[in-house]
């Protein structure tokens, strides 16, 4: 039977639960002792569902490892062991470890092995190495006795309650379509005798239908199980080895001794959304006096800052059976499942949201076609009914390009164990702050902006950070602050990446690029210009080469893949105080509103998120041979598309100013004609024009023409450099004028 889709979602669930169990990894280190057991439980439920799942695809390098592991932390739960940075570094190494099994089975390569770690595993949990794990064991042979269709195994009397034997009780109906899905029933059942023992089975068929109606690819059959498990086993581990089929089939398990006329009477009567104390007590298994006075010591443990869930007291407290307990919140967990189903996720390869958006994007240059042909034709009607589908068009446009956004909290989810395992590389005191997780970005962009995000923080760790001897002669906290930030601004999403640390050294990076040849020595440089010298290839100002940094290799690296992106990077350093860095970003690289405008012949699309406004080009600035112009009291630098593009033709005798905005700068570009908003389908250019300076990429027109996309932070970077070197070269040449100046040096 083919697996392989099942495979997929086992990978993408494993990731998943990795994530969590490092979270809860870093929760415990950072938590005082009486808050960890939730943390240690998270930790636990997480390698053992990575270990049930993996027991379907007989996986058993990572089941022997992780059931090594589950001993370990089931020994931690009972407060057996002490938790130590010691046995915290061992979990931390687990955790990669389980990482790398799983890595290792997604790309059909042996499973790494890990003897030091399985050592050490077994001196705290006393279980034998795993690094030859014994294949899973097949299921004993078990009596199947001579009973009639639809009925289920024997149960023994006690009093007056029906009563499971010594074994547990597991009755399970599969789902019809479980076959479809690609699952094998009997291996479940198969990986059910890892955990024990199947003492007695029967196969109910009591939903099989008449012959000539039964489909091959269907499954009928249920089974009533006694099962004989081993003391470690409880009823969450029995139900995680039914992980991949519990949504689309039913499994009830009943512990030994449970009183079934109360647990079936609770499931039966328990209105939807019930609470949990009023259903025990109309369940009988609970009074109004006993509810009230657990209510009261509930309050009491509240106030004095250590709560605690009802349903933990009432257990706590012998006043009700942890089964009927559990049979209510199982329940209520099928209720809000209900409830949410049909706000479930779907996966969808990202592959199929790469074709909807190129589909939409064809969408949208047809019906830009469409358009234009209404408009040279005359017809109103038709205009109208063009128009409405535009807007559906682009509401379709914009749902198509929601479903490649995802939260930047993705990536900065990586950053506490990052950090946590730098600082202690450095032997630093660092903290760090996230913010703004929620923000939203591009899918495409999200992948690639882990590795430059991770040289940064190593970067701010390493070079920003001082030690704790340096910081407290400073009057500085021992303890470092590393931040990630992101919001959006002006159309573009930004990330910040910033410590409270000395700040950036000037004197030594201007030494450092004189010395590598990058700028002269008599060279000015402004602050900003001055400060992007550190992403030079090759640049370092460290002292000492290390592990982390002193060989030059990764700033640059950064910087051409942000670049990449259609990005750029600012930054803002203050001696003594700490440093900031900037990645701006554009929200997507697939489909955006533009404005459209002319030069001559040529069309250029601007990206309208970046539009502020437009004006006529006063004609005093024309005749005055200037590149700039007074805009309510502010000097606006502008350039003129024409001469940076060598349009050819002359200019009309009206121009237009597009004032543009790129995060805190503003320049204006002058054209010969607006001609109006328009959704901009983005091509990648070719290979001959993807250096080109100014330009982002290129769209097709409505009328099949092919139209460029500005790059706007470049050309507002090149307008005002080039009033600033205009400015510059009027003040030498007046200074030469009255003799102020001579020779080659001011």
């Amino acid at each position: 039977m083919n697996l392989d889709a099942v495979r997929l979602v086992f990978y993408e669930e494993s990731d998943e639960l990795l994530d969590a169990m490092e979270t809860a990894l870093l929760a415990v280190e950072a938590a005082p002792p009486h808050e960890r057991a939730e943390h240690l439980n998270a930790m636990f439920r997480a390698a053992h569902t990575i270990k049930g799942s993996a027991g379907l695809f007989e996986m058993t390098a990572i089941v022997g490892f992780t059931h090594q592991c589950e001993s370990l932390l089931d020994r931690l739960r009972a407060g057996e062991l002490d938790i130590t940075s010691e046995l915290l570094e061992l979990l931390f190494a687990c955790r990669d470890h389980i990482a790398a099994m799983v890595d290792a089975e997604r790309q059909s390569k042996p499973a790494p092995v890990a003897h030091e770690l399985e050592a050490r595993l077994a001196d705290y949990g006393g279980h034998k190495s795993a690094s030859s794990p014994t294949p899973l064991p097949s299921p004993s042979p078990v009596p199947l006795p001579d009973i009639q269709p639809g009925r289920t195994v024997k149960i023994e009397a006690d009093g007056d309650h029906v009563a499971a034997s010594d074994y547990w009780h597991i009755s399970l109906r599969f789902g019809t379509d479980v076959l479809r899905n690609g699952m094998d029933p009997i291996s479940f059942l198969r990986y059910l005798t890892v955990l024990g023992r199947i003492v007695y089975i029967t196969t109910l068929y009591d939903n099989l239908p008449e012959a000539d109606e039964m489909e091959p690819e269907s499954c009928y059959l249920g089974f009533e199980i006694q099962f004989a498990a081993g003391p470690a086993v409880d009823k969450l581990m029995i139900e995680n080895v039914f992980e991949f089929v519990r949504e689309d089939s039913k499994v009830r398990i009943l512990p030994p001794h449970a009183h079934l006329d109360d647990f079936i009477r609770l499931i039966k009567e328990m209105p939807e959304g019930a609470l949990l104390g009023e259903t025990l007590v109309q369940g009988g298994a609970l009074t109004p006096t006993e509810l009230e006075e657990v209510l009261i010591l509930q309050r009491m443990q509240a106030e004095s800052g250590t709560p605690k869930q009802l349903g933990e007291l009432l257990v706590e407290e012998r006043l009700a059976h942890p089964t009927a307990v559990e049979a209510v919140l199982d329940k209520q967990r099928e209720h809000v499942a209900h409830k949410t189903r049909e706000h479930r996720v779907v996966r969808v390869d990202a592959s199929r949201l790469d074709a909807l958006i190129d589909l939409v994007g064809e969408l949208v240059i047809a019906g830009a076609a469409s358009l234009l042909s209404a408009k040279q034709a005359g017809n109103p009607v038709l205009l109208e009914s063009l128009g409405s589908l535009g807007e559906l068009v682009e509401r379709i446009r914009d749902e198509a390009l929601s479903l490649r956004m995802v939260p930047v909290g993705e990536i900065f989810s990586r950053f506490p164990r990052v950090v946590r395992d730098t600082a202690r590389e450095l032997g630093k005191e660092i903290q760090l702050e996230l913010a703004g997780e929620e923000t939203e970005l591009d899918k495409s962009m999200v992948d690639k902006l882990s590795d430059p995000l991770v040289h940064l923080v190593r970067n701010a760790m390493d070079h920003g950070i001082e030690t704790t001897a340096v910081r407290r002669s400073r009057g500085k906290p021992d303890s470092g602050t590393v931040w990630l930030n992101a919001y959006h601004e002006s159309g573009s999403v930004v990330i910040e990446v910033g410590d409270d640390g000395g700040g950036m050294d000037r004197a030594r990076i201007r030494a450092r690029g004189i010395e590598r040849g990058l700028i002269g020595a008599d060279e000015h440089l402004n602050d900003q210009a001055l400060l992007q010298l550190v992403f030079a290839p090759g640049f370092s100002t460290a002292e000492t080469i290390t592990n982390l940094s002193g060989r030059g290799v990764g700033m640059d690296v950064v910087k051409r893949n942000i670049e990449a992106m259609k990005g750029n990077i600012e930054m803002e350093s203050v001696p003594g105080e700490g440093s900031v860095i900037r990645l701006r970003m554009p929200l997507t690289l697939a489909i955006i509103d533009g404005f459209q405008v002319a030069v001559g012949t040529s069309t250029f699309v601007i990206p309208l998120d970046m539009v502020l406004e437009c004006l006529d080009l006063p004609a005093e600035v024309l005749a005055s041979n200037r590149n700039y112009l007074s805009l309510r009291g502010e000097v606006l630098p502008f350039l003129p598309l024409r001469r940076l593009f060598e349009v050819s033709g002359t200019p009309p005798a009206r121009q237009a100013v597009i004032v543009v905005q790129y995060g805190s700068q503003r320049a204006g570009l002058v054209v010969d004609r607006l001609e109006g908003e328009l959704q901009a389908v983005i091509k990648p250019l070719g290979h001959l024009f993807r250096d080109v300076k100014g330009l982002a990429g290129s769209t097709i027109l409505g009328s099949g023409a092919v139209a460029l996309i500005l790059d706007v932070p470049d050309l507002i970077l090149r307008a005002s450099s080039d009033e600033r070197r205009r400015v510059v070269s009027n003040s030498l040449q007046e200074a030469k004028r009255l003799g102020v100046w001579e020779g080659s040096t001011p």
